[in-house]
């Protein structure tokens, strides 16, 4: 377990802030993450990395020549908000472009996109590779996450910016990278995050999980525990079936550490890897043995294979290049000097208010007190949450709602104390909901109520009409960020029940508040339907039997959240 720690909430941000001050030689603190505190002599493309905290040494711990430029980084196994991202990633750039790369989980692609959008609109040429080496995650590759195979690809990346490549070439090789590159991971028991009582999931005693991720989900498939030799040949067995087209028999072994398991453990396993690669007619170059990718305290290993040309050529001249960051250097990178941060004058400010008319600042003070009993359901609900997603997923919703509703709250009372209008009340609610809550929930409770508060602007008082039409065009924001539909076992699945009956109760005539709660209704049967559906998206999909009998705590949550809002309507 996690055992020092002070506020859990305050975790990501100290565990940042006490990075940065170790770390000052490679890099420096910024709003949403970490850049590099040295500067190449000539400017380079930016590789920028990220994803959710609990990982160390990725992703904060590769910043620094050769390697990555900055590093988003999210709340504990949660993505980094779009805020985040493209924050770290206007930091990071030098004019010549942006590189971003990271594990092809919903919430990071999410938010990542969004910031690389927002890049876009401003003039940077920013692109994205996604990794996707965990065999064990989907038959499709383009629908596999990324684990510990991220070191490969970000290496290759930085490498090539660092050689001076323009942006078309380190994404060409970045992409290389990721299709050569394989990973497999196994676990003994359970991570526990800080201040929780249990881990995200066990493993009976004597017994292994196979085919983990790195965010408490639990395995797709359980072994009894094995020698080191028998792991050994578990993982180079399933990495072998699943050798790239066109590799070569040349390989990158690296074995990771997920947190727990003793260097001297992953040594004696590695002499048997390091065996059978030979006896597979494979030549071993440059191996890495040690811990790359974690999962906080989980105890467990994966085995990476990054498949080389038969002849030393491009991607492992870029692997075995110079670079220097906190957690992982080779050689010696040159041509870079120090840099002084930047002053940030933006610190502390207040976000603009948008005032409303004398209708609309009543609503808003009505949408700030709803907000204040939604956080307070959340509260409660957050350890029931958390059990509903750790059947399937990584167990964080619960924390997650809990963190997005405490942050809504307190922006929106500000907003409305501030004479804002229910439309700026709920839109500075979403970005604070979606910046500190992070993940995919975070992404979408973000575009479902910036939508709300956009329909419904800050002149006069809604009327039904409106409020309806208003959670309609938040239906349509939630289907554009997600892609989900109903049938998906998502949030869509409540939320659609809920927009159709108040649409029909409010055409009926019927009172707003009458609707809702005949709405509220509907989503909350809507919610309970799910547990007989298999999961089709997110992390949940690579467990989608395991989640039949259970509820989607999405949908349950957004439930609770319309059943409680509807006490405070306009």
């Amino acid at each position: 377990m996690t055992r020092l720690f002070n506020d859990p909430d305050d975790f990501a941000t100290e565990m940042t802030s006490g990075l940065a001050a170790a770390s000052a030689r490679w890099l420096r603190a910024v709003p949403g993450g970490v850049v590099r505190s040295t500067e190449a002599d000539e400017p380079t493309v930016s590789l920028v990395v990220g994803g959710g905290s609990g990982h160390y040494p990725a992703f904060a711990g590769l910043v620094g020549p050769g390697l990555a430029h900055g590093a988003a980084m999210g709340n504990l196994f949660a993505s980094p908000s779009t805020r985040q991202v493209h924050a770290v990633a206007a930091a990071a750039d030098r004019g010549r472009g942006v590189l971003m790369s990271y594990g092809n989980y919903a919430g990071d692609v999410l938010n990542f996109d969004a910031a690389q959008a927002r890049l876009r609109d401003a003039g940077v040429d920013c692109r994205t590779v996604v990794v996707t080496d965990d065999v064990s995650s989907a038959a499709d590759p383009a629908l596999r996450r990324g684990i510990a195979g991220d070191l490969c690809v970000f290496k290759v990346a930085g490498a090539a910016c660092e050689a001076g490549h323009d942006l078309d070439g380190v994404e060409r090789v970045a992409r290389l990278a990721n299709e050569r590159t394989r990973s497999l991971g196994v676990a003994f028991d359970g991570c526990t995050l800080p201040g929780a009582g249990s881990p995200l999931f066990t493993v009976p005693d004597g017994r292994m999980a196979v085919g983990l991720g790195i965010h408490g989900e639990p395995g797709i498939d359980e072994t009894d525990v094995p020698t080191a030799a028998g792991l050994a040949e578990l993982l180079v067995r399933g990495l072998l079936a699943e050798r790239p087209a066109g590799a070569g028999d040349r390989v990158v072994p690296i074995l990771n550490g997920l947190g727990s398991v003793k260097y001297e453990e992953l040594y004696v396993v590695y002499g048997a890897v390091h065996r059978l690669l030979g006896e597979a007619g494979l030549t071993v170059v440059d191996p890495e043995v040690g811990e790359f990718c974690t999962s906080f305290d989980m105890a467990g290993a994966s085995l990476t294979l990054l498949w080389l040309d038969d002849a030393p050529g491009e991607l492992e001249r870029l692997w075995t290049a110079p670079c220097d960051t906190p957690a992982f250097r080779r050689g010696a990178v040159a041509g870079h000097h120090g840099t002084a941060a930047p002053q940030d004058t933006t610190a502390g400010a207040p976000v603009a208010v948008t005032e409303g008319s004398p209708g609309s600042r009543a609503c808003g003070a009505r949408v700030a007190a709803a907000f204040g009993a939604v956080a307070a359901v959340l509260d409660a609900e957050a350890d029931r949450l958390g059990r509903l997603d750790r059947v399937a997923g990584d167990g964080d919703h619960g924390i997650g709602m809990q963190r997005g509703g405490r942050a809504a709250r307190e922006a929106a009372a500000e907003a409305a104390a501030r004479g804002a209008g229910a439309g700026t009340v709920l839109r500075h609610a979403a970005d604070a909901w979606g910046d500190r809550a992070g993940g995919t929930s975070g992404a979408i409770w973000a575009a479902l109520l910036d939508a709300l508060g956009s329909a419904l602007g800050d002149t006069g008082t809604p009327d039904a009409a409106a409020v309806a039409a208003a959670v309609r065009a938040a239906e349509l924001a939630v289907a554009a960020a997600g892609g989900a539909a109903v049938g998906d076992k998502t949030m869509v699945d409540a939320l659609d029940p809920f927009a159709t009956v108040l649409d029909e109760r409010v055409g009926a005539g019927e009172d707003l508040t009458v609707a809702w709660a005949a709405a509220a209704d509907a989503a909350g049967r809507g919610a309970e339907d799910t547990a007989r559906l298999t999961a089709r998206l997110g992390r949940a999909r690579a467990h989608g039997e395991r989640s039949v009998g259970t509820p989607d705590p999405g949908a349950v949550s957004f439930a609770l959240v319309v059943r409680t809002a509807g006490e405070y309507l306009c």
